[in-house]
Order: C-alpha cells, then structure tokens, then sequence
C-alpha cells in the first residue's frame, strides 16, 4: 500500500513537477506563474488545507490543476493584497490636522 502523508510534506518531493506545471502555464501566456503559487492554488482551491495524500495522488492533483482555478486564486490573492495594502496605506497615512 502506498505511503499517505500531509501534503505538506511531498512539496520537497513534488518540486519537479511543479515547475512543469508553472512551465505549462508560462506557455498559456501566464508569465508570472510561481511553483509557490501554484502549491498555494492547490493547497487552499483544491485540497482545502493541508490533508494526508498519497503520492500519486499529489501528482495527480498538479497535473489536473486548470488555469481557471488557478486564475481565479490568484484573482482573489490580488483582492485581498489590495485590501491589505489599503488597510496598512489607511493606518500609517498622515493624519490630517482640522484648521
């Protein structure tokens, strides 16, 4: 039987294939894909967490990740750095003194 581990713990093991998926995806004209990104795609749209797997299924989970999906992740990271960054932007602003 195949061994089942946190999905955390193939990253190291899956670091190939990852950059054939990011290799995939700078052919389909997404320049900036990250290995990173797309660990963080799967981890948070398809895995939801960090949940025990086997190998094969790792890899399969890669192979099968869509650009949509991964689209839509890093469509809804953008939103949130942008309220993040306002939020911090808002906080440490000058605080204008009323004359």
């Amino acid at each position: 039987m195949a061994e089942e581990k946190l999905v955390d713990e193939w990253k190291k093991e899956m670091e190939l294939i990852l950059e054939s998926k990011v290799e995939e995806f700078q052919l389909m004209g997404y320049s900036r894909a990250t290995s990173l990104d797309v660990w963080n795609c799967l981890k948070k749209k398809v895995w939801k967490g960090n949940p025990p797997k086997r190998v094969h299924e790792v890899v399969g989970d890669i192979f099968h990740l869509s650009s949509n999906i991964y689209m839509s992740y890093l469509t809804v990271q953008a939103y949130q750095d942008d309220d993040l960054m306002a939020s911090i932007a808002a906080l440490s602003g000058p605080v204008e003194e009323e004359g």
